[in-house]
């Protein structure tokens, strides 16, 4: 026999909730950010919890259709840096946690990075692009984050390069995707949800120089038709104005107009 649907809702299998940070998962310190929690349709209630933390977050959703909640920081610190997940409560039971966002926070090591690009800031779709951090001071961790991506930044271990440290990403191939504002950040192992300054933003162009040649050569036949019409109507109006002429010597010349 199937079970019903208490006992489904016992088992947890309502789908996970899904959850995100606005306007990022990166935020600097002392500024708002609101955690959005969504799960099914007419959810009784919201949980939201860090972890380390014994004491979760509940909340009711406020408005129909009663799917997702929201949870508010007016002002970020460094206590609530860290991994949280969320839970809907539907019926007798919660659901399993959604998968987990990591709420980073921005300026707590004062220097700021330096990120650079090659082979230049404006690329052609398909390139090899690099996105390069750097730092003077003890690093373990370089982090670069997209802005206005839904995705965590992506991370990568430090090099030590003769006392600089630095990390590389690659981007390829690079997709119009790709394109936006980047900045890079540096932390330690020791806080790693506690962030630098972030870097000099770096804007990234990328063309489809495809698209840009077949505009080119959509433009250059549409010039070469007006110039062929151009042409023809030249030729027409010269043919008419000779026959013109000749219509007229022969009058002038014929019988009927000699004196």
């Amino acid at each position: 026999m199937a079970p019903t649907l208490p006992a489904l809702l016992c088992l947890g299998t309502f789908r996970k909730p899904i959850i995100w940070a606005e306007p990022s998962s990166v935020v600097p310190s002392g500024s708002p950010v609101t955690i959005w929690c969504q799960g099914p349709l007419h959810a009784k209630s919201f949980s939201l919890k860090k972890e380390g933390s014994s004491a979760p977050w509940n909340i009711h959703p406020p408005l129909e259709p009663w799917d997702k909640a929201s949870f508010s920081i007016r002002h970020v610190t460094e206590q609530q840096a860290g991994r949280y997940h969320c839970s809907h409560f539907i019926g007798v039971n919660w659901s399993e946690p959604s998968e987990t966002l990591e709420l980073l926070v921005a300026g707590r090591l004062g220097d700021r990075p330096s990120l650079s690009v090659r082979p230049g800031l404006s690329v052609a779709q398909g390139e090899t692009v690099t996105l390069l951090c750097q730092s003077g001071n003890r690093t373990d961790t370089f982090l670069l984050s997209k802005e206005g991506a839904a995705h965590r930044p992506m991370r990568l271990r430090s090099q030590d390069q003769d006392g600089r440290y630095q990390a590389e990403f690659s981007l390829n191939p690079v997709t119009s995707a790709h394109g936006g504002t980047y900045r890079c950040y540096r932390s330690l192992s020791t806080d790693p949800y506690l962030l630098s300054q972030p870097s000099e933003p770096l804007a990234l162009v990328v063309s489809d120089y495809t698209v840009q040649n077949l505009i080119r050569v959509g433009l250059a036949a549409s010039v070469l038709l007006l110039l062929g019409i151009l042409l023809c109507r030249a030729r027409r109006d010269h043919r008419e104005a000779r026959e013109a002429a000749r219509r007229n010597r022969m009058m002038w010349t014929s019988p009927g107009f000699q004196s």
